[in-house]
């Protein structure tokens, strides 16, 4: 996973600070890029404190940010949670690898799962006054099914949370000539830091400027790329999504639409609208903010493998394409090129943030007062809450540290367990009585067996079968045999 590169190298291309992956830098002093993320670091930090005193006044406040965010606002935050480290690096790497734009499904499949949100569940979620997809499963089924599915889905997000730490600490380690050890803990840092601090409302506020600041940027890079290449004619690749791999693709698709019905950082947001309407026109409008992103950085991974700027044979780490291109300045003049350094570190943040933070809310309303403890009152909450986010981050850490494989495979384990919520929601929902508790237990703890199973299999070479497909699959099967138990 680490690249060394030789001393002399740096030596001829001193304006470069070598951002090919977590591995040693030998650039003296601090470059432009290093300047402008650590700046951004800084002004993300200072707006979480503007948000402390809207954060500290509850738990529904911290939370869910008091249930007050506009559609706008909401559609925003939602996208945010989308648009991070799987959006950017883990697409890029992966059209890069492959040279194709199907990668990109990752980002069209959660639009479109984001659209069937908005016009089935979305209004039933707000409408409950929930605040986590367990409690709605506790609505619909009972305690049981809470349990069971908190535990599911911590697991998924333990994953996913270590998996984005991995993605921020990739950026920071090269840009800031430090370890890959360091750039993890300075990343959980100043995550924590303003999840601590400001609860939902400085993850809102935070997701807004993100946003802002990725479009633009990267948007920026890939009109310099195309530019200078000679438009999209000059580039290699197929533009198909659906070609080659279509067993991939419709399992990009699948853990996508699924994916986000259960997914907590995604829905939570939809949890702290005003009223159910913006609730629903939220989730429609964050759709039209993700689906685009996908192809943005899918085309700019054929950039960085057209052989145009640099040797694709000698980037190693295909995770740090991105980083690689934006620090070439025959693409793009190093000043944009912070900016776009900086759009990926949004985007990354963006995402970081709001899974640590439905991880959290997991733990402490799932977990903690739905199991351990049941009467706990609403200052009890809000202090076990805080106190979560600094667990979370030190559980994610040792993780994210040491753990290794391809970002957008890691993150699909998290896509597959909420696969079977979004099931057993639609099911919940529009065939009632379809399904009862015992089977809603036997489908997570029966798809879930099945994702790491599918996972096991595969790295151990003994047979092939997507995770979500496994997921899927199996949690059709156990509810199944639940309802002919029943008759």
């Amino acid at each position: 996973m680490f690249q060394i590169i030789p001393r002399g190298w740096a030596v001829q291309h001193p304006e470069i600070p070598l951002a090919f992956g977590p591995g040693v830098v030998y650039t003296e002093g601090m470059s432009s890029y290093a300047v402008v993320v650590l700046v951004y670091f800084g002004v993300i930090v200072l707006i979480s404190l503007f948000t402390r005193r809207l954060a500290g006044r509850s738990a529904a406040d911290f939370l869910i940010a008091g249930r007050n965010l506009g559609t706008l606002v909401c559609a925003v935050v939602v996208a945010a949670e989308w648009l991070g480290g799987m959006s950017t690096i883990g697409v890029s790497e992966k059209a890069f690898s492959t040279g194709t734009l199907q990668p990109a499904l990752y980002n069209i499949a959660t639009a479109a799962g984001m659209v069937i949100i908005g016009f089935t569940v979305a209004r039933h979620y707000r409408e409950k006054h929930i605040h986590t997809v367990s409690e709605m499963l506790e609505v619909l089924f009972g305690a049981q099914a809470r349990r069971v599915s908190a535990i599911a889905f911590l697991i998924a997000y333990v994953t996913l949370s270590y998996v984005q730490l991995q993605t921020c600490a990739s950026i920071i380690s090269p840009l800031f000539d430090i370890g890959w050890l360091s750039a993890v803990l300075i990343s959980a840092a100043i995550i924590t830091v303003y999840m601590y601090v400001g609860g939902m409302h400085a993850i809102a506020l935070v997701g807004v400027i993100h946003v802002i600041v990725m479009f633009v940027s990267i948007g920026l890079a890939l009109v310099f790329g195309l530019t200078r290449i000679g438009g999209l004619g000059e580039l290699q690749g197929q533009f198909n999504p659906f070609a080659g791999n279509l067993g991939y693709a419709f399992s990009l698709l699948l853990g996508g639409i699924l994916g986000g019905m259960a997914g907590q950082a995604s829905i939570q947001p939809i949890f702290a609208a005003r009223n159910p309407e913006v609730a629903k026109r939220a989730a429609l409008v964050s759709a039209l903010i993700i689906a685009p992103f996908g192809i943005v950085v899918g085309l700019l991974g054929l950039i960085g493998r057209s052989g145009v700027f640099f040797d694709p044979a000698g980037v190693s780490n295909a995770k740090m394409i991105l980083p690689r291109l934006f620090t070439t300045p025959e693409l793009i003049p190093p000043a944009l090129g912070g900016l776009a350094m900086a759009g990926i570190l949004a985007a990354v943040l963006s995402t970081v943030g709001p899974v640590n933070f439905a991880l959290v809310t997991i733990a402490t309303k799932d977990i903690y007062q739905g199991i351990l403890r049941r009467g706990a009152g609403d200052r009890e909450i809000l202090r076990t809450a805080r106190r979560l986010v600094i667990l979370v981050s030190i559980v994610t850490i040792p993780l994210a540290a040491f753990m290794k494989g391809a970002i957008l495979d890691a993150a699909y384990v998290s896509y597959a367990i909420r696969a079977i919520g979004a099931i057993v929601i639609l099911l919940g929902i529009y065939a009632r009585g379809w399904v009862d508790e015992f089977s809603v237990k036997l489908a997570f703890i029966g798809g879930t067996a099945a994702v790491f199973v599918c996972l096991i299999a595969g790295r151990m070479g003994w047979f092939e079968v997507d995770k979500t497909y496994g997921a899927v699959i199996f949690a059709v099967l156990f509810l199944i045999i639940g309802r002919l138990r029943r008759h």
